[in-house]
């Protein structure tokens, strides 16, 4: 494990001697519970006593299964197109026909396409013996390959309307009965959201010019898309981030620079939706991109409850919302923008929240300030403001209000001078110390031609494996200006004779890291996600099908805890608070180079979970225990 190096830091001619003096001497002096600097800034040394994980790691696999440890188990929860278990419906209804055939409104309530993201959120009645809750899962995208009867041939207004159904997010409830997990159905809290559940839109640029079409006013939207990760606030609503939206969205005319930076772009496949919904047509509703990319709060208690964008935390193509809470109890998202050469943000409340009255909190995330990510070669950081009028983001630049900032989130963080990072993925926070670790999943761009070189927080060029950053905020208040950084690892194959490609990971190989999550013992829980165009080659051949490992961040191990079948992706971990029951979800297993499947094609070799004759594969959450009912990972 790469450790902060104080020789650098304090030969480095480019840190000034009061800045210096800051860093040693200031609010960075004392880590947790008195512990000086340099033991936290070496691997966080003095944690208090946390249990390491004491599973015998598992060896690669390239088959079409779930494997964990000897001594646990996995069974499968909820796969798409289960019922969510609405209230009005008998409880297995309606359920799902493998064969495609469920109509759109049959799939508005049933779990949705490619589970990501998720939270578990206990009920009252939750006890040890008898847990109960809510889970809250993403549904990124669709395979309409699969979901339609014909794939994607003679498209419809049908199919859009049921792929737009299979968007989105659903909120089921979940308890241990018998002995094991089940959807409770009918549950007076299930819920689907898609990508046409009415919304409101929160903030700074709720009303303005750019959210206006013909057919809104500016403070309402329709749907949610590209659910991809996730938050959670600590007043108990769910976080879904709308990521890869810009791929929706077809502009057959000139591209204005605006566009240009989000993606939009003509486009003759995809999800192909403008061919039968104008919003989607950016020539016929040019400001419809513009209700996109944004964090969306939703109260999974509350099945009437009306989900809101939260404009304040930004616009981009958003990976994780992960909380802190900083010194003053405002609340702190640590967020990521999933694209090469993109950015890492941060957003403070301007409030602190209300731990008495849940309902105080209801539009704390309109008001407070978002950051973009500098990462220093001397091993600091510094947090820059997003704010109109100060610094370049004045009217002579573009930005004459707040909105204009925040829809244009990315060409401000450019004007800023931000670090462009390889391609930010999820964050996590650990529960002790508060450091932060960010996923960088990969950038095989990086010192191409024309392409930014490499950097200190960036150092390889073609980064095919991806790699892991951490920062720890000074005086450890999550709202701090500034920070300290190093790279906790750098995945790949240790072996490999490419220093592109070469990791220096203490245990199990793993490249392409996308999920991250700590656990309340302190585990760093790494998901990953090698598409299916690299898995087994070359550099690749060691590490197997998609996996998640657990990493001590305090010696740096790394040991692989899941397989998973055969081209799927593993993403969306959550447990419940005694840690002894853990969520994963498996996304797309068996997928296709394209994304647009024929079910019957000879590169579908997967059938998880249903078995070979079970028909087409299907995304689904698990549940993995300990056979002594122990705590996960123990």
């Amino acid at each position: 494990m790469n450790e902060f190096n104080f020789a650098d830091l304090r030969d480095n001619q480019s840190v000034t001697d009061t800045r210096r003096r800051q860093l040693l001497t200031g609010g960075f002096a004392i880590g947790v519970a008195g512990t000086p600097l340099t033991l936290w800034l070496s691997g966080c040394a003095r944690l208090p006593a946390r249990r390491s994980a004491t599973f015998a790691r598992i060896a690669p696999s390239t088959a079409d299964t779930i494997r964990v440890p000897e001594g646990y188990r996995a069974g499968v929860l909820f796969r798409w197109g289960d019922p969510i278990g609405a209230a009005h419906l008998p409880a297995g209804e309606p359920a799902f026909k493998r064969d495609a055939g469920n109509t759109s409104t049959e799939q508005e309530l049933q779990a949705g396409m490619h589970h990501d993201g998720m939270h578990f959120f206990p009920l009252a009645s939750h006890t040890r013996e008898s847990p109960r809750g809510l889970l809250a899962i993403n549904h990124e995208y669709t395979d309409d390959g699969l979901l339609h009867v014909g794939g994607i041939n003679d498209w419809s207004r049908a199919k859009v309307t049921k792929s737009q159904a299979a968007h989105g997010v659903s909120v089921v409830e979940v308890a241990l009965i018998g002995g094991d997990w089940r959807v409770v159905r009918p549950s007076n809290f299930a819920r689907r959201i898609t990508a046409n559940t009415p919304m409101q839109i929160g903030g700074p640029v709720a009303g303005s010019h750019w959210v206006k079409t013909a057919a809104a006013n500016g403070n309402t939207v329709l749907g949610t898309i590209a659910n991809c990760a996730h938050g959670f606030t600590p007043w108990g609503t769910y976080l879904t981030c709308e990521e890869n939206w810009h791929g929706y969205f077809n502009q057959p005319n000139a591209l204005s620079a605006h566009e240009k930076r989000y993606g939009i772009a003509a486009r003759k496949s995809g999800y192909r939706w403008w061919q039968f919904d104008a919003r989607f047509d950016v020539s016929k509703n040019p400001n419809e991109p513009n209700r996109f990319g944004w964090v969306v709060e939703i109260d999974p208690f509350d099945p009437q409850s009306i989900p809101v964008k939260r404009t304040a935390m930004g616009r981009m193509k958003h990976e994780s919302a992960m909380q802190s809470i900083a010194a003053d109890g405002r609340v702190v998202f640590y967020m990521g923008d999933d694209e090469a050469f993109e950015y890492i943000y941060k957003f403070v409340s301007r409030n602190a929240w209300n731990q008495q009255n849940r309902a105080a909190n209801h539009d704390l995330l309109d008001h407070g300030t978002l950051y973009v990510a500098r990462f220093d070669a001397n091993g600091t950081g510094t947090w820059l403001p997003l704010v109109v009028n100060q610094g370049p983001l004045t009217a002579i630049n573009g930005f004459s209000s707040q909105a204009d900032v925040l829809v244009m989130t990315r060409q401000a963080a450019d004007l800023l001078g931000a670090t462009k990072m390889d391609r930010p993925e999820w964050i996590a926070v650990h529960p002790d110390t508060k450091e932060v670790y960010c996923n960088l999943t990969n950038n095989t761009q990086r010192g191409k031609p024309g392409k930014p070189a490499t950097d200190a927080a960036n150092p390889r060029a073609d980064n095919a494996f991806g790699h892991i950053v951490r920062w720890r905020e000074a005086g450890n208040d999550p709202a701090a200006r500034e920070f300290v950084w190093d790279i906790f690892v750098l995945a790949g194959n240790n072996d490999s004779a490419s220093t592109n490609t070469r990791g220096n990971i203490n245990g199990d190989l793993f490249g392409s890291p996308d999920g991250l999550w700590f656990d309340a013992q302190g585990r760093l829980w790494i998901e990953t996600d090698v598409s299916p165009g690299n898995m087994n080659k070359g550099d690749y051949a060691q590490i197997g099908n998609n996996q998640l490992l657990v990493a001590d961040v305090a010696t740096g191990e790394i040991k692989r805890f899941l397989s998973g079948p055969v081209a799927c992706e593993i993403t969306g971990i959550t447990s419940t608070p005694d840690g002894r029951h853990l969520f994963i979800n498996i996304q797309h297993p068996g997928e296709t180079p394209g994304e647009r499947s024929d079910p019957n094609h000879p590169m579908r070799y997967s059938r998880w979970p249903d078995g070979p004759h079970g028909g087409r594969p299907r995304s689904a959450t698990i549940v993995i225990r300990k056979n002594d009912d122990g705590v996960v990972g123990i």
